[in-house]
């Protein structure tokens, strides 16, 4: 999975330049970013919409190069969306957590579907509502297994949803997403699933909201509820701050500042993030 997503984050980037006045129907930022699990949505957090700026008819293809540093790890992600007709997203990603403190890495391939149900993140009284599933798998199960994890793969299976509200502060256009989430996942599934006494899926709420400062620049917040069920340590809630800025259609960055709790008993892992994303 790593050299496909090398090759397609090296063929995009090539074609945005050729192609930077290409003209699509969608509004710019109206795709989000694109989240550390290769998915449309902040920096942690999916959201309903469709990555890109395919509408109807028009397909879309999207690449980003992430990167998460706290205390004691650092976390890489890398990964490509294909976005169609403005209803279906594939996504694909590869993550590797170095264990700077700890020494090592793990790691996990994710990929994702998500189908636009119904609603419009613009033009709807109604909130735009997406389904998504996640298949993920680690790369090696030896420490997850170590502290307790019962499987190397896991299903996530959410349901979102996302509005944006005209000048709802001072002016400006408010975005907003709640998303519904239920997984077996540890540490999102970099330490396996489920555990030796619990293989039950639990419910977690992930929510992002955001200001457009302007058109193209963003400021916003996320939180991401996660299960804590492995017995060796605790797991907590992930949160950020983030400012995202949609440079035109083809490329946009986002940074973050990054509260990530407890980690494997190393505490207050904080932060920052960083993601540059290509999008035709």
């Amino acid at each position: 999975m790593y050299q496909i997503i090398c090759i397609i984050l090296s063929g995009l980037l090539s074609l945005i330049v050729t192609q930077a006045q290409a003209d699509t129907s969608k509004i710019i930022a109206t795709g989000g970013a694109t989240t550390i699990e290769g998915s449309a949505g902040g920096g942690i957090v999916p959201w309903a919409v469709i990555n890109g700026y395919a509408s109807s008819d028009q397909w879309s293809l999207t690449a980003m190069n992430s990167a998460v540093y706290v205390d004691d790890f650092t976390l890489h992600s890398m990964g490509a969306s294909l976005s169609i007709d403005n209803r279906f997203e594939l996504s694909i990603a590869k993550q590797t957590f170095d264990l700077d403190t700890l020494g090592g890495k793990l790691g996990q391939d994710i990929v994702g579907i998500k189908y636009k149900l119904a609603g419009e993140v613009l033009y709807t009284a109604m909130p735009q509502i997406s389904l998504g599933l996640q298949y993920k798998r680690v790369d090696d199960f030896a420490l997850p297994q170590a502290v307790g994890a019962r499987d190397d793969w896991g299903l996530d299976v959410y349901l979102a949803a996302s509005k944006v509200y005209f000048e709802a502060i001072a002016g400006r256009n408010l975005v907003t997403n709640l998303t519904l989430r239920a997984t077996k996942a540890n540490q999102t599934g970099l330490l396996g699933f489920g555990t030796a006494t619990n293989n039950d899926y639990t419910l977690q709420a992930e929510a992002s909201i955001a200001v457009l400062l302007t058109d193209n620049i963003a400021l916003g917040y996320e939180y991401k509820q996660k299960p804590d069920e492995l017995s060796f340590a605790q797991e907590q809630d992930w949160q950020d701050i983030f400012v995202a800025w949609f440079v035109n259609k083809h490329l946009s960055v986002v940074g973050a500042y990054v509260d990530l709790g407890s980690i494997a008993g190393f505490k207050q892992q904080q932060g920052w993030y960083l993601s540059v994303e290509g999008t035709l």
